[in-house]
């Protein structure tokens, strides 16, 4: 199934061979692997203390070092304030804008893990990144996390925050990706607003019953595996709502009139073929669409400093710029 939902898309079927995986790759995940198979069960935690471990460098990615240059603002929304964290290109670029929305299955992570990417991209691109900490399950449930996101889109392309909005792009990682692409659907349904260039989702879950990758994946601790996905989906919906709803499962959503969007996953995440099949059904929507498929590459593998990733990063990068253009332009 897959080799033709590549085939349909463009992709290289060969690229899911596991014979195409790099020796790097495999020696990383090799390594997660026997790091997180003996660690102790997250799910024995409270999510509090989950997300202070990951913080403190214990959690399944290596934590950047904290860029000194970032900053700390507070809007208010829907639920009360909502703290963003700003990283502005050091060219003193203002042409333009990156919402980003950090991962961690709508429970965990935070903006502060993501400063070295976030710093890259605001390099590379000129555009002034704004990561939102949105609010977390399963102490504050759907729909808080994407009400926040929503509240935070609409306010920076109403013109009031003082960040340029001449070219704008959104983008997040796994529960991140989900939320820009819920993000783009409210603007235009609940706003008649279509302001964003470009859509960077890396690694999104999209359908939140469960593609057959993520049934199919089981036990093995590659970052995330079968159980850890239904705890995250678990805690999101802790406080109402159902997975075969558009708002919540964008899968089943009408994506037409959405930005060009770039698709990445490698071909040892669970959330492969939520990759596809999105990607597929962005296409048919007559919505623009690119996909990278990196062989071997976990999880958000973006997160790791490897050749791999900073390929990656690089691809995304040019497309940011190819979609909203280039700095000093």
């Amino acid at each position: 199934m897959r080799a033709e939902l590549a085939r349909q898309l463009g992709i290289d079927p060969l690229l899911l061979d596991p014979d195409a995986e790099p020796a790097d790759a495999r020696a990383l995940n090799r390594d997660i692997l026997e790091r997180l198979t003996a660690a102790p069960d997250i799910w024995s935690f409270e999510p509090a203390l989950i997300r202070k471990l990951r913080l403190d460098g214990r959690g399944p990615f290596p934590l950047c070092p904290e860029d000194a240059s970032a900053r700390t603002i507070q809007i208010e929304g829907p639920h009360g304030p909502i703290p963003l964290r700003i990283f502005e290109p050091s060219s003193g670029s203002k042409r333009g804008s990156y919402l980003h929305f950090h991962g961690g299955g709508w429970t965990l992570g935070s903006a502060r893990e993501y400063d070295r990417n976030s710093r890259a991209l605001a390099e590379a691109t000129g555009l002034t990144v704004i990561s939102a900490d949105y609010r977390l399950g399963p102490e504050n449930p759907y729909p808080q996390g994407p009400d926040d996101c929503e509240a935070v889109a609409l306010w920076l392309v109403g013109g009031m925050s003082g960040f340029s909005t001449s070219a704008l792009a959104i983008g997040g990682e796994s529960a991140g990706a989900h939320l820009a692409v819920v993000t783009l659907i409210r603007l235009r349904d609940h706003h008649g607003v279509a302001p964003f260039k470009a859509a960077n989702l890396v690694a999104g879950c999209y359908d939140l019953a469960g593609t057959p990758s993520v049934k199919e994946w089981g036990t093995d601790k590659l970052i995330l595996n079968t159980r850890d996905v239904g705890k995250f989906v678990e805690n999101f919906l802790a406080g109402g709502g159902s997975v075969d709803m558009p708002d919540v499962s964008p899968i089943h959503a009408d994506l037409a009139g959405l930005p060009p969007a770039l698709f990445s996953c490698g071909t040892r995440d669970l959330l492969l073929d939520d990759t596809l099949l999105m990607a597929l059904r962005w296409k048919a929507a007559r919505s623009t669409c690119e996909v990278a498929i990196h062989p071997g590459g976990c999880h958000v593998f973006q997160a790791f400093d490897t050749k791999q990733a900073r390929e990656s990063l690089a691809g995304i990068h040019d497309f940011l710029i190819r979609t909203t253009g280039r700095p000093g332009s």
